[in-house]
């Protein structure tokens, strides 16, 4: 088994944010010593996060400002940047700036890596660090928690071989939404597999406190989902056609069928509609079985999301009709 010194010296990391505050100086401080090398990727920040970095020892790039900001291509900047700095690097582990890494993750995902040649990324339990502040917090905590074993995707905190990254060209940089799993479908294309080891991996902190911020975060995922869809829907996963395809049902079909209807008789309508209140039970009556906390809760917010995911799916569409580049849908 190799010696954590000579691990340290095989894994390189990549932090992406803008205006993450202490929680960035948290996340660096949970690095520094642990890894070889860390550049801190910033997205056009007004507050001191470049120089918080900076006074940490830490190499910052600070994107330019006359292209679109995307996690994707500050995660394809900085692994350029890393690999620059320290080329021997046989692990990058990307992590978002509001983000704690556990101590010991990365020595047990490098070595995870060494005993598994065939997985190219490997991912384990990012928590919610205050999930009580919130039931939007509450959400993400359970979002997190992803099955063990193989899987399809990991998000954006995630232990990669660099030589893997590379070879697939990194993230598709345009893409405003959905970057981990589309890379994750490259990746297992090429014969690679993905893993969710159970292991603790980092605690985000989602600051989720307000239902606007709830509606546009999952507006930005009914975009990825369209986007996702148009580019892999025809390959022979269906990449995501599904999740298109749902949000456009319980989004814009139920309801403009319902509103047809009303036209003939509001009795009509009003039984159409019926399906959302029984779909909010038939979820919670299946989160109970799960033995899910808050299960009616869960449920009601699952269906509610199915309009702002339509919402974003028509976003892109749009964007892709004028052709005009997605902008990131900010949340926070």
């Amino acid at each position: 088994m190799q010696n954590d010194l000579t691990v340290m010296h095989q894994i390189g990391v990549v932090v992406i944010g803008r205006n993450e505050g202490e929680r960035l100086i948290r996340c660096l401080n949970s690095l520094i010593g642990r890894v070889d090398t860390i550049v801190y990727v910033d997205s056009g920040s007004t507050d001191s996060s470049i120089k918080d970095a900076a006074g940490l020892g830490v190499k910052v790039l600070s994107l330019d400002l006359d292209i679109p900001f995307t996690a994707a291509r500050a995660r394809n900047e900085g692994f350029s940047q890393l690999i620059k700095m320290s080329p021997h690097l046989k692990y990058v582990q990307f992590v978002d700036g509001d983000c704690e890494v556990v101590s010991g993750w990365t020595d047990k995902a490098a070595m995870f890596l060494d005993r598994n040649q065939s997985v190219a990324v490997v991912c384990g339990r990012r928590r919610e660090r205050y999930p009580e502040s919130s039931i939007y917090n509450f959400m993400c905590d359970i979002e997190w928690n992803t099955p063990i074993g193989e899987a399809k995707a990991c998000g954006g905190d995630a232990l990669m071989r660099a030589d893997a990254f590379q070879a697939v060209s990194g993230y598709r940089g345009q893409l405003i939404a959905g970057e981990e799993p589309e890379l994750c479908l490259r990746l297992r294309g090429q014969g690679w597999q993905i893993w969710r080891m159970d292991e603790e991996m980092t605690l985000h902190d989602a600051a989720l406190m307000k239902f606007r911020q709830w509606w546009r975060r999952t507006m930005r995922g009914g975009y990825a989902f369209a986007e996702g869809a148009y580019l892999h829907g025809s390959s022979p996963e269906r990449h995501w056609v599904k999740e298109a395809r749902r949000a456009l049902v319980w989004g814009f079909m139920i309801p403009f069928a319902g509103l047809m209807l009303a036209w003939v008789s509001w009795i009509f309508g009003l039984m159409v509609l019926m399906v959302y209140p029984l779909q909010v039970f038939r979820l919670a009556l299946q989160n109970i079985r799960q033995e899910s906390a808050r299960p009616f809760t869960m449920a009601f917010y699952l269906v509610l999301g199915k309009f702002p995911e339509m919402l974003g799916q028509m976003k892109f569409q749009y964007q892709r009709l004028i052709g005009n580049p997605g902008k990131l849908i900010e949340y926070k």
